[in-house]
């Protein structure tokens, strides 16, 4: 028991070294003298609950709030690296949460088949929007190339080459047009 209480208080100290610049939970903190690994531990609860009981339907604008900002953190601060490595998985990240949006938009009945279904989709987001967990990657690879490589490459390179194709005839005859005049 001592080893998991160790291992809590551990955590609530990283927590704090975390984000001790961060002026609005130290402002937070001053008043209502909780630390700052507590509210932040508090605050993800609330939110996790909220989104596990989805009260009034809350729970798709929580698990679409969650699946937006804390990756979208990732990704500017991936943009400032000069390593692609970042890139790849938030890249991976974006693309599953985009399969996931128009999957749940054109079959609302995911949402009433899958027990707890927001509170699911948070925990599954969070988890592979953290780059460190190479979750967005892992599924890429095992999953999304394999499937895009046998059913949709070819097919979508002579999509791209038909497109460009009209666009160049498009763009003669525009230009041809013009000359005329």
């Amino acid at each position: 028991m001592s080893d998991f209480k160790s291992s809590f208080q551990s955590q609530f100290k990283q927590f704090d070294q975390q984000f001790a610049q961060n002026a609005f939970l130290g402002n937070l903190e001053s008043k209502t003298k909780i630390p700052r690994s507590y509210l932040i531990s508090a605050f993800t609860f609330v939110y996790l609950l909220l989104t596990f009981l989805n009260i009034g339907g809350i729970g798709q604008i929580l698990s679409n709030f969650a699946g937006f900002v804390l990756p979208t953190y990732f990704s500017i601060q991936a943009i400032k690296t000069t390593t692609k490595d970042d890139d790849m998985k938030l890249l991976s990240y974006w693309i599953i949460f985009g399969f996931l949006n128009v999957i749940e938009f054109w079959s609302g009945a995911i949402i009433y088949l899958i027990p707890f279904y927001w509170f699911l989709k948070v925990i599954f987001l969070v988890y592979i929007a953290i780059p460190s967990t190479g979750g967005a990657f892992m599924i890429w690879t095992k999953v999304i190339e394999p499937f895009y490589d046998q059913f949709l490459a070819s097919r979508a390179n002579k999509t791209a080459n038909n497109l460009k194709q009209s666009m160049e005839n498009a763009s003669a005859s525009v230009a041809t047009g013009i000359s005329r005049h």
